[in-house]
């Protein structure tokens, strides 16, 4: 999914050095754009089209920068896609499949890298740059920016799910939150304390990321034998991983402590939840903690509520094997029919410094990518939980990579959902059933 994003305020103070500049960086590069194409046609500075994925205003703000970096050389535009990454999708295939000249620099929803690299749609990443983008960058990004063996993308900035939790609440369980925890200590602290437990359920992208997380975290995957052949693609549903992972979604979600909306529970709610007098353990991205600040600046949360808030990595499926977080953010392409490729890649690499990536997570709330970046003080004054996030996303598995991932994964939308019905010996073989004839097809979804 288009990992959860969140504009952080810092409590009790005003608007960020980065977003007061933000209103003249945003008008910089729109001023610039515009000189730029009355000149275009007869010489004139080269203008690089980002295609940015909506934000609070970040990616503009680092197109300006990286504009006045270049110096005349180019300077970049930015259009913001459609809000649902399935939409962001289609809007880009379309025109990319049309051999779209104007589409310079794409941020990309990871699971689709695949499928774009694929189908020709991205320029080749040039080898001295890849080897400069990955210095430093955790492994799951750069695995998440690959497709064959080679890096396709620019690693940018990197999602993953915590573990949050009330520390009033693990503390009454008798709970050790200084050492892993697993789904099912989680499920009988909650039902002893009489507290929610926060996940993601509604029929969406979401439930993809949940159950990954779970048959990952289990030894297994999504796809267990690859190919580019949609016939040849063989699934992990029924391993013995993708049973584990259904019985974990099926006891949480027969727990009692999930509330009643859980076919329908997305990040936002489930963070309301564990905002309330229920709260006590929820998966979810870094956004909560910002986004519990901003509503006690607004007088909607009490401060005891925020300072009560913990996290730590993404529980465990069985106990002593390492857990395999949710992987997401965003990363960098080039279109393959850009006719500035070389600048663009030049453009990639000033978005990506550490500066910028260090400024992006302190005024966006999207965590880095680039690993140095969590050593930054102001990161840590943010995020406290940032050391947290590095480790999660050190350990993080991306959503399976294939170029029919949207076939896959609104496969198990289907199947999954709702969560309370799964039956571990039966939905796992249902789903698969589905996906092959969808991948073959001979069924739609």
């Amino acid at each position: 999914m288009p990992s959860r994003e969140f504009h952080p305020r810092r409590r009790g103070a005003g608007r960020s050095p980065g977003l007061r500049a933000l209103g003249a960086g945003a008008a910089a590069v729109v001023l610039a754009s515009g000189l730029a194409a009355c000149g275009g046609g007869d010489g004139g500075v080269p203008v690089l089209n980002w295609y940015t994925n909506p934000d609070s205003g970040g990616q503009a703000e680092i197109a300006a920068r990286c504009t006045e970096a270049a110096e005349g050389r180019y300077t970049i535009s930015t259009s913001v896609l459609p809000r649902e990454a399935s939409a962001q999708r289609e809007q880009l295939v379309r025109r990319l499949a049309a051999n779209d000249s104007s589409i310079d620099i794409m941020s990309l929803d990871p699971p689709f890298i695949p499928e774009f690299a694929q189908a020709g749609f991205l320029a080749p990443v040039p080898g001295d740059v890849a080897e400069r983008v990955t210095e430093d960058v955790v492994e799951s990004a750069v695995e998440g920016s690959t497709w064959d063996g080679e890096l396709v993308t620019v690693p940018f900035w990197a999602n993953t799910q915590l573990l949050w939790y009330r520390t009033s609440v693990a503390e009454a369980a008798g709970l050790d939150m200084s050492q892993p925890v697993t789904w099912d200590q989680i499920i009988q602290a909650a039902q002893d304390q009489d507290v929610l437990i926060g996940v993601q359920g509604i029929r969406a992208e979401a439930l993809t990321v949940w159950f990954n997380a779970l048959i990952e975290s289990a030894g297994g995957s999504i796809i267990a034998e690859n190919s580019t052949d949609p016939e040849q693609i063989q699934l992990g549903l029924t391993s013995e991983a993708g049973i584990r992972a259904a019985e974990v979604m099926r006891d949480i979600s027969t727990s009692g402590q999930v509330g009643p909306a859980l076919s329908t529970a997305n990040e936002d709610s489930t963070a309301t939840g564990f905002e309330s007098d229920q709260g006590g353990f929820m998966v979810n991205y870094p956004f909560v903690y910002p986004r519990g600040l901003a509503a006690v600046e607004a007088g909607t949360l009490d401060q005891a509520t925020v300072d009560d808030y913990a996290a730590t990595v993404y529980p465990q499926v069985d106990a002593g094997t390492e857990s395999a977080p949710p992987y997401g953010g965003i990363n960098l392409g080039v279109g393959a029919f850009s006719e500035h490729p070389d600048l663009a890649y030049e453009a990639t690499e000033c978005i990506t410094t550490t500066e910028n990536q260090s400024y992006y997570f302190t005024t966006n709330g999207n965590p880095a990518s680039d690993s140095t970046v969590y050593e930054d003080p102001e990161v840590l004054e943010a995020f406290p939980q940032a050391p947290v996030i590095l480790q999660s996303l050190q350990q993080a598995a991306p959503r399976p990579q294939t170029p029919y991932y949207s076939e896959v994964s609104g496969g198990i939308q289907r199947v999954y959902h709702p969560t309370s019905s799964i039956d571990p010996e039966q939905t796992p073989q249902d789903a698969t059933e589905l996906i092959e004839a969808v991948l073959r097809k001979e069924q739609l979804l």
